[in-house]
This record gives structure tokens, sequence and C-alpha cells, in this order.
């Protein structure tokens, strides 16, 4: 006989009050001064997801990435060695940009400007008349970027860090590690642009409290008299990074119809790839400071969002696939899969928009987070950390100038 299903209980405000409750400031979310501080010290000083090794299958492959917030222009390699490297995408010679392709495969890159040829270390291969400049060929090698690895995820670091990657995401790492992306070989992706403040825009991601105003008809099969916002069944947090576990509706309906063709091959394929009820199936990981992943095996997706100023972002997000489509119901299943995501996401995006407008009038001066809105309040209270103790630093060198 199976024993009853436990009565779902929402993670009480006691578990949480390390957070705090109070109201949080609002010009953090609209003013210009909070960006330029949230610059250095929050994206140089941590480590950032900017691709996947998918990307990059052999050697000479490269990628792209513009990092605004930065303004950076990154350039990433896989060497002949098969070691994966980042590089500033800037000529040694005069600061010429050498890449404008998103992708591609090369052995080395040549500045348009002055030929001047760079190969996949990064080390200058040869520039006309060189012999005329007074320095060495070594002291000409592209400006390398801090570059790691952790399950498939590609993560740069613009400043100094003060830990390895996986020592800084600590126990993340191995979850990261078991999670479909790890063994992922190909990508769908959604990129999009949206007049809001990257935090604003995170924080509608981290919380299900809009569920069922927003997104009525996702809400449904998720949400029920004993769980009405399909809070999460539990919280972790681990440093600047957060996560939770994912409520599952005991009582679902099951799906039908054209949904439920999509669900059952991709089902399928979940199970053929070993990772149908795996133990991460249910968790949300939230690496500080703009990345998140969701680990259910059918529709396995990550979402950055990108500052690119105080009112602006992009965002871009993947589902992440094991093996290449090889039927047409396993090619229906993906765009479908990407299909939903993209229509939850289009009922998002014109919220978020109207708060940005409303923060940014002034008219509140607080903006307020409730129990369950604990990811949003702990990603406020990580950036505010970093930002107070970034001012500390220019205090104490204007004092000692």
């Amino acid at each position: 006989m199976n024993s009853p299903t436990p009565a779902f209980v929402p993670v009480g405000q006691d578990e949480l009050d390390w957070l705090g409750t109070d109201p949080v400031p609002a010009k953090p979310y609209y003013e210009p001064e909070w960006f330029e501080l949230e610059r250095e010290a929050v994206f140089r000083r941590s480590w950032q997801q900017i691709g996947h090794v998918c990307e990059l299958p052999e050697s000479g492959s490269f990628i792209r990435r513009e990092l605004e917030v930065l303004g950076a222009s990154l350039l990433i390699t896989r060497g002949k060695d098969g070691e994966i490297r980042a590089f500033h995408n800037v000529c040694t010679h005069r600061g010429t940009i050498l890449v404008d392709e998103d992708a591609g495969k090369r052995n080395n890159f040549s500045c348009p400007y002055h030929m001047w040829t760079f190969g996949l270390d990064g080390g200058l291969i040869s520039a006309p008349d060189f012999e005329s400049f007074h320095v060495s060929k070594a002291e000409c090698a592209l400006p390398q970027v801090v570059c790691e690895v952790v399950g498939g995820l590609i993560f740069v670091h613009l400043g100094k860090p003060e830990s390895s990657l996986r020592e800084w995401l600590g126990p993340y790492a191995a979850k990261l590690e078991m999670m479909p992306v790890a063994r992922a070989t190909t990508f769908s992706e959604y990129v999009y642009d949206i007049d809001a403040n990257w935090k604003l825009t995170y924080d509608n991601f981290q919380e299900n409290y809009h569920l069922r105003f927003i997104h009525p008809s996702a809400a449904g099969p998720v949400t029920s008299p004993e769980n009405p916002f399909a809070y999460p069944a539990a919280y972790d947090f681990h440093g600047p990074h957060r996560s939770q576990r994912i409520w599952t509706k005991p009582d679902m309906d099951p799906p039908t119809g054209v949904q439920a063709i999509a669900f059952q091959r991709g089902a399928v394929q979940a199970m053929a790839d070993g990772i149908l009820g795996t133990e991460t199936a249910k968790d949300y990981l939230g690496l500080f400071p703009n990345f998140f992943l969701f680990g259910s095996p059918m529709q396995h997706f990550s979402h950055t969002v990108y500052p690119i100023a105080v009112n602006k972002s992009r965002g871009v997000i993947r589902l992440y696939w094991i093996g290449e489509d090889e039927t047409p119901s396993e090619r229906f299943a993906r765009e479908y899969f990407m299909a939903t995501a993209r229509d939850v996401h289009t009922e998002d995006r014109a919220v978020i928009e109207r708060g940005q407008k409303g923060l940014a009038s002034g008219a509140i001066k607080h903006i307020h987070f409730q129990t369950q809105e604990s990811l949003c309040r702990h990603l406020f209270n990580t950036v505010n950390e970093k930002v107070a103790a970034y001012r500390g630093e220019l205090q104490a060198q204007g004092a000692a100038a």
C-alpha cells in the first residue's frame, strides 16, 4: 500500500531570517552611479559564464563574446593542444578588434589593419617589418583572460580571481557535472534585449509568486490548492550562489495532444541518455552574478542576463541537448520545448519593462520582498555587500592619496 503524499509546507520565514525582512532601496535598480560601481565591484571581480565546450569541438574552433558591462570583446579558442583559452579580442599593435565573426574555425587570426597575425595560443606569429619595432614577439602576445571550465560550461574572470572556479562554485560544481549540460553536444538559443536593469530582469526568474498571474496557462499544471503559487520545496545558499528545489504537483494531469507527443519523445531520449529521474532533475542553480540553470532533463535550459547599461540588458536562453536530432520526432520535441520556453518568456518581458519604468520614475523609495522571494533578496544582499566593500576600498585609497 502506497503511503500518502505529504502535504506541501512552504519554507518558513524562520529558516530565512538571516537574509533580513526589511524593504530594500529602489535606487540600485535604476541609478547610473550604482551601476558604475557594479561594473567593478561585481562583474570585474566575479567568474562569468560565457559559453559551452560544445561550441569549440576541435582545434581551431573559436567563439567571440561581448561583455559590454566591462567594455570587453573576448576571443575564446581551442588550441592545437586541445586547451580552451580566452583572450581580449584586440590586436596588440594599435588595439584594433581582431575578429568580427561570432564563431568559426581558423588556424590563426590576422589584424585587418596591419596584418599582425596571432596563433590559437595567443602568441604573435608574424608582423610586417617587425624588426622596426623595439619589442619581442613574446611581449606582443594577445592579452590572456583567466578561463576555466566546469560541467561543460566556460567561465572567464576579467579581474584577479581569489580562487579557482571550482572552489568558487563549491558544492554547486559537483551538481553542474551531474546535470545534462555537462554532456551536452548542442543547444538551441534565444537572445533578447530588454529595457530593464539586469537585477530586475534576473529577479523575475528567481520567484514563482508571479506565475499564476503572468503565466496562467503554464501555471495550471503546476499549481494546486495546497500550493497555489507553486512555491519551491526547498532553498539552498552557498556564498554568493543560491538554488531552489522545484516542487512537483503530485496529481499533475498527464499532457495531452501535441504536448503529449513532445513529452513522450523527450522522455524516450532522456531515458536513452541516462538523465531521466536524476538527482538534480528538479534543481534550479543560480550562480552569481547573472547565470542560472534548470536541471530538468527534457527542458534543460540556462539563462544569462548580461548588463549593457543601468536600464538595458541582454538575455541569452539556451536549451542544451545531448546528441544531434536523429529523427523528425526528436527534432519536433526539441523545437516544441524551445517554443514553450519562448512563449512563457514573451509574457515576462513586458511586465519587467513596466517595472523598470515605474522604478526609474523615483515614485517609490523601496521595494518589498516576501518570504518566498528569498532568492531575489539574496542577490540584492550579495550585490550590496560587494558594492559596499568596493566603496570602502575607494575611500581608503582616497584617504591614502
